[in-house]
């Protein structure tokens, strides 16, 4: 078997990390892509880059804080030239479903003379545990537009496990994988499961898209994550295609994807949504 050297951007990140620790537990040689790495790789920074692609094989390529972000696209235009430069045999890169500017970057990807897998994933589980509405859950009232909005949300353990089958397999070569969780969920519903399981009130309040980017601002978010959400609820979650189940991790993993309530259980056992 040929050993190659991996590099996983964003290898501290929701994805990223549980790819390289995939890629640690089977004995393969992982350098994780950071701004504390060493080297070390940052987005902001291309003068890092050369160095972290150096007697690199094959590439994960997480962007952020998204690929519908001005700037993005250069990036990922500038990485997969230099990538091509240094040798590089596989770019998998994960991009968002239903998001027409991270589809222009998968354009990049797909004419860059390398191979290619696109991961396209819908909104993370991990969104409600570990990012923009951990806060609102803690504080027991959940404020959110588009209550109509209904999501596949899907784990990121699901997401890294297809990206590490990716990476190591070349029959995932030129594919197009989207990437949900089993079933739809609107924000009360996933509300309504966390408060169950870990036996809390917690409100939810549909308000709309302008209430809520007056309260982002308010609380000094900065500018390009108003700019994003502002983005994602406006455009991504009223995209139909949002909507729609895909049966793509059954496809690469032969297993069913996790379901939220499965994830709402393991991750209440960590005490995270516990107010002291």
């Amino acid at each position: 078997m040929t050993t190659h050297n991996y590099l996983i951007i964003g290898g501290t990140g929701k994805t990223g990390r549980k790819v390289v620790n995939n890629l640690k537990e089977l004995g393969l040689n992982v350098k994780v892509g950071s701004r504390n790495a060493s080297p070390k790789f940052d987005w902001q920074d291309s003068n890092t880059w050369s160095e972290a692609l150096e007697n690199i094989d094959k590439v994960y390529i997480t962007f952020q804080p998204d690929l519908a972000v001005p700037g993005a696209l250069q990036a990922i235009e500038n990485l997969s030239k230099l990538a091509k430069e240094k040798g590089v045999k596989k770019l998998v890169i994960l991009s968002g479903k239903g998001e027409t500017e991270a589809e222009a970057c998968e354009q990049v990807v797909m004419n860059s003379g390398i191979d290619y897998t696109i991961v396209r994933a819908s909104w993370f589980n991990q969104n409600f545990s570990e990012s923009f509405f951990l806060d609102p859950i803690l504080s027991g009232q959940v404020n959110l537009p588009c209550p109509e909005a209904k999501v596949p949300y899907v784990d990121t353990s699901d997401i890294a496990d297809v990206v590490t089958e990716a990476l190591l397999h070349d029959e995932h070569n030129g594919k197009i994988y989207e990437i949900t969780g089993p079933r739809l969920l609107t924000f009360e519903e996933v509300i309504s499961e966390i408060a169950k399981v870990t036996n809390r009130d917690i409100q939810f309040n549909p308000i709309n898209l302008e209430q809520y980017i007056g309260f982002l601002k308010d609380n000094d978010v900065p500018a390009d994550y108003v700019w994003l959400i502002d983005y994602l609820f406006s455009n991504v979650l009223t995209n139909p295609n949002n909507s729609v189940v895909s049966h793509d991790v059954e496809k690469v993993l032969k297993r069913k994807a996790k379901d939220f309530s499965d994830y709402v259980t393991e991750t209440a056992a960590t005490g995270v949504w516990n107010v002291n």
